[in-house]
């Protein structure tokens, strides 16, 4: 059987007539019809080195939800969220928690760390071969910080995390990346310096993989938890008790008393959030503001914790320890996706920080949201009423 090869251009794959050529030959090989992925406003140019085989665009339906106010250490003020998604009620429930929550006083959002991390693993014959390389790792490390932070103008790798397990050496190369995300600047980084270690190392080392698995590249996993993968965010928010009597119909105590339910429950299936729904808010301002999607699946996982307060008001925080984000590279510099993080000022250097803010914020709005409309018994007429595409 021939195989059907799509169409490309050898010397420009990214005009508008290669694009055409893709979707006339696609049309041709399927019955589909591509007349409005063939519709796009922005130059086929800009999406080099984002996709191969281009044709077109993919529209997706964008809200926007806000204002909400950050009391951040690099977002602060009032902001307007774009929100892209194809749920109905997303970007009302997540309005309704913007003004609940901005109504109490604002969301206070703080950053602690922020790496990004290449995992190495590499296998000796015994024990004792991984102590000598660990001894000999250790004595040569201000070399190898040198080679591999010489690969970037932003990367620093900041320090090596190290599991002796048997015979094998899993390490944890952690970097600082500036305002990208730097998956690709961390693996050209520790690449680099790893190839060094292989040259040059005096004693045998039986196997190496580049990755061993521990970096858990766009994979949850509990490690993050206690060693972030990206930005650590706390986000913190007093919901007043006349805002959730006047706008949610619920009192702090009730909310409570379903969060002590669901907290347990999350915890037996052993689900990686134990909020509401981070995943939902984290996707849809993903895919508005350029980011790496798949990064979702990190970048959801984390903790909550609410305490009813004496005077009637609840106290409720988020730790998200690994929001993956960039304001510079990859999808950030597409047209709609820019003018996105322009509504917000994230444009650039100097924001990615602000940008996890919001994100940690619109988590929180999801979760204040959904639990109060659970709490109310509103949330299946809610999506009945606005979220069915019949």
């Amino acid at each position: 059987m021939t195989r059907k090869s799509i169409p490309r251009s050898k010397s420009d794959d990214y005009t508008l007539e290669s694009a055409a050529d893709k979707r006339n030959f696609i049309e041709q090989q399927t019955g589909a019809s591509l007349n409005h992925v063939g519709q796009f406003s922005s130059s086929p140019d800009l999406v080099s080195g984002n996709v191969e085989n281009f044709m077109g665009m993919a529209q997706m339906p964008i809200g926007v939800a806000g204002p909400i106010q950050i009391n951040g250490q690099y977002a602060e003020g009032e902001f307007f969220v774009p929100l892209a998604t194809t749920e109905g009620t997303l970007v009302a429930s997540y309005n309704r928690g913007m003004r609940a929550i901005s109504e109490s006083g604002g969301v206070t959002t703080t950053v602690f760390d922020d790496y990004m991390q290449r995992a190495p693993a590499l296998k000796f014959n015994t024990a004792r071969d991984v102590q000598a390389f660990m001894q000999w790792f250790d004595e040569n490390y201000a070399q190898i910080k040198e080679l591999a932070e010489s690969t970037s103008s932003v990367a620093k790798l900041e320090f090596v995390q190290r599991w002796p397990i048997h015979n094998t050496l899993y390490m944890r190369w952690n970097y600082s990346t500036g305002d990208a995300a730097g998956q690709n600047m961390v693996s050209k980084a520790t690449h680099y310096a790893c190839s060094w270690i292989r040259a040059n190392y005096p004693g045998e080392i039986v196997n190496y993989a580049f990755s061993g698995g521990m970096d858990t590249d766009k994979k949850h996993s509990h490690i993050n938890n206690l060693y972030s993968r990206g930005k650590r965010v706390v986000a913190e928010v007093v919901l007043k008790k006349e805002v959730l009597e006047k706008m949610m119909r619920t009192t702090a105590e009730a909310v409570q008393n379903m969060r002590d339910i669901s907290s347990q429950g999350s915890l037996l299936a052993g689900a990686s959030y134990t909020g509401g729904h981070s995943a939902n808010g984290i996707a849809a301002f993903f895919i508005a503001t350029g980011q790496d999607e798949a990064n979702v699946v990190e970048s959801h996982a984390g903790q909550t914790f609410t305490k009813a307060l004496p005077n009637g008001d609840l106290y409720w925080s988020w730790t998200l320890p690994s929001i993956i984000v960039a304001t510079f590279g990859g999808g950030t510099g597409l047209a709609t996706q820019n003018e996105c993080l322009q509504m917000m000022d994230c444009v650039g250097k100097g924001k990615a920080k602000k940008l996890a803010e919001i994100a940690a914020a619109v988590v929180a709005a999801g979760d204040v949201s959904i639990a109060n409309a659970i709490v109310a018994d509103e949330f299946v007429d809610s999506h009945e009423k606005y979220g069915r595409n019949r």
